[in-house]
Parts: structure tokens; C-alpha cells; sequence
């Protein structure tokens, strides 16, 4: 069933979307100003991260829109309110909303999208439920770590990386002051979630001493 763009349901599914992620953008920039005041760089740090790929998610729904530029579209939704005290409900919001976006809204919207034709908007409205998906674990596995009291602690002995410096650090529990540049606690993440670390090994030289960090 092929329909017009203009009177779509699609088209309306995509403003829902533009204004769901613009706002997801602030919200989640001011859980990061929430997680700064507890002296949770790392938490900081991953929401300024997932808000930066919102704010792309938003401008890949938007450029869909490009025909109706200088004209308004009428898009009602529901959206959350997520004025917390502390950055763990501020992670647990943020984890409920991104499973909902991927379990219903997206998918929803992509099959709309597929009925009434637009083959290409419905796939990249998949990919991006996809991605949401990715962000909701990502909430869920920080979230559980500050609520278990583990976000700085480990079971076993592991690697832990300043995110300030780069310092790389072997124990059950990340220092309290980094031994290199003396930032606090809050930077330090566990090496596998640090960035551009993953699994792989990193080494580097200095004074003919062969360092890795995995």
C-alpha cells in the first residue's frame, strides 16, 4: 500500500521522533550536570555520550522531513518527565525509556512506515530501536553497578582507567585519587568499558619499556 508522504501516518511519526530525541538530548545533558554533582564522571561522561547520539538520531529523522520545510507538522505524543535527585533514578528513567522506544515507538512506527510504503524510513527507524536497545543495557548495566555498590568495585582483581588521563590501574577497588593527574574516583571505569579499548591490545613504547593495557 502505497500513500502520499504528505498525508502519511509516517510523517507524523517522524516530528514524534525528531521532538522524542530532541528532548532525550537534555534531559539526558542534565542527568550528566546531576552526575557531575555527585562526583560520577564515568555516569557524566555516558550520558553526554548517549546524548550526542540522540541529537544524530534526531537529524536523521528530521532530513526526512526536508520537503515540508518552512511548513508545520502536527505530531502529538507522550513524553517524560524525568526530574530526579539522584543520578540512579536518573539511570533507571533513562533505561525504561530507551526499552520502550525499541520495544514499542520504533517498532511500531516502522511497520507503519513499511504498510504505507517507505521501505527506507522503516528500516532506519529499526536500526535506530536497535541502537536504543544498545543504550537501555548500557543504562541498565551502570545503573545496577551504583545500586549494588560495584561501580568502583570489582569481585576479582581487573583493570581500571582514569578517563581524565588515561592512568591504567590493577585492583579490586579503582583508587580514590588517580596516581597520575589526582582526579577523584568518579572518573575511573572498568578497561573493557573504556573508550576505544574493548577487547583488543593497546601497547605503547616509552624508553624502550613496552606497555599494553589489556
Amino acid at each position: 500500500m502505497n500513500i502520499d508522504f504528505k498525508n502519511s501516518e509516517t510523517k507524523h511519526n517522524l516530528i514524534r521522533a525528531f521532538a522524542g530525541e530532541s528532548q532525550a538530548v537534555s534531559r539526558y545533558t542534565f542527568a550528566a550536570s546531576q552526575a557531575k554533582n555527585e562526583n560520577l564522571a564515568v555516569i557524566q561522561s555516558i550520558f553526554l555520550f548517549t546524548a550526542n547520539q540522540e541529537r544524530e538520531h534526531a537529524k536523521v529523522f528530521y532530513k526526512f522531513l526536508r520537503e515540508f520545510s518552512g511548513k508545520k507538522i502536527s505530531g502529538d505524543g507522550n513524553y517524560p518527565v524525568d526530574i530526579y535527585k539522584t543520578t540512579l533514578e536518573l539511570l533507571r528513567a533513562s533505561q525504561n525509556n530507551e526499552f520502550e522506544e525499541y520495544n514499542f515507538a520504533y517498532a511500531d512506527f516502522a511497520n507503519v512506515a513499511q504498510k504505507e510504503g517507505f521501505e527506507e524510513i522503516s528500516s532506519t527507524f529499526s536500526k535506530i530501536a536497535g541502537i536504543e536497545k544498545i543504550h537501555g543495557d548500557r543504562f541498565k548495566y551502570f545503573a545496577d553497578l551504583l545500586e549494588q555498590k560495584k561501580l568502583f568495585i570489582s569481585d576479582v582483581e581487573i583493570k581500571w582507567m582514569c578517563l581524565n588521563c588515561g592512568e591504567v590501574y590493577r585492583g579490586k577497588t579503582a583508587p580514590q585519587i588517580c596516581p597520575v593527574c589526582s582526579h577523584n574516583q568518579g572518573f575511573f571505569v572498568r578497561l573493557e568499558f573504556a573508550p576505544f579499548v574493548g577487547n583488543s591490545n593497546f601497547c605503547s613504547v616509552n624508553s624502550g619499556n613496552k606497555t599494553c593495557v589489556s
